[in-house]
């Protein structure tokens, strides 16, 4: 189990640290998915690497040895949809860091237009606003699986729960010009290139 005053690291550092390209597209993601810091980014990246890394043993495994294991990692990136594509190993290669940021709680939670900002999505995460299966959900970086992401809405005791909050009125108003504008200032870097996600930058 370990010692809980000595926890590991959840995160790999990159091993290029002054790398400019990396620095600005580490930055851009930030401040699109409202991350606090690069940890929060690295956390994710480094996950990422893990599915990836799984996924190369997996294709230099005949079929018969990989068909379990390959069925269980492919179902569980489906049923978090983060796996879009045809649910294969090759399809798991191509997954970027955007995939997994996509999934995370804070995001959803301005998608589904509960919040006026990403970054007023992670406040009423952490103050206690969102419920995710009736129960308070107060983990922006949470991934939410499909199932899940229907049943988030506001906690019972939120002021939220009031249409004609200010808060409230925001977030519509907000989620309805993404609706009609989806080239808007909101998705304006979605079409930028991926960051990169070379294996040897996150992986020990």
């Amino acid at each position: 189990m370990g010692d809980p005053r000595r926890q590991k690291k959840k995160y790999v550092t990159p091993k290029r640290p002054f790398d400019s390209d990396r620095f600005e597209q580490e930055l851009q993601l930030i401040g699109l998915y409202g991350l606090r810091n690069k940890k929060e980014l690295w956390k994710h990246r480094t996950e990422l690497s893990r599915y990836r890394r799984t996924a190369r043993n997996l294709l230099a495994q005949s079929e018969e040895e990989r068909a379990k294991v390959e069925h269980e990692l492919v179902q569980m990136l489906t049923r978090r949809g983060i796996l879009k594509k045809e649910p294969n190993l090759d399809n798991v290669l191509d997954l970027t860091a955007e995939d997994l940021l996509e999934r995370r709680l804070q995001t959803i939670v301005f998608r589904k237009g509960l919040a006026c900002s990403i970054h007023h999505a992670r406040q009423l995460v952490t103050h206690g606003h969102i419920a995710l299966n009736k129960a308070r959900a107060t983990t922006p970086a949470r991934i939410i699986t499909l199932q899940e992401e229907e049943s988030i809405e506001y906690t019972g005791p939120s002021p939220l729960n009031d249409a004609s909050h200010p808060a409230r009125i925001a977030a519509s108003m907000v989620a309805q010009r993404v609706v009609q504008e989806p080239t808007s200032s909101v998705d304006t870097n979605m079409d930028r290139e991926p960051i990169a996600t070379d294996d040897e930058v996150v992986e020990e």
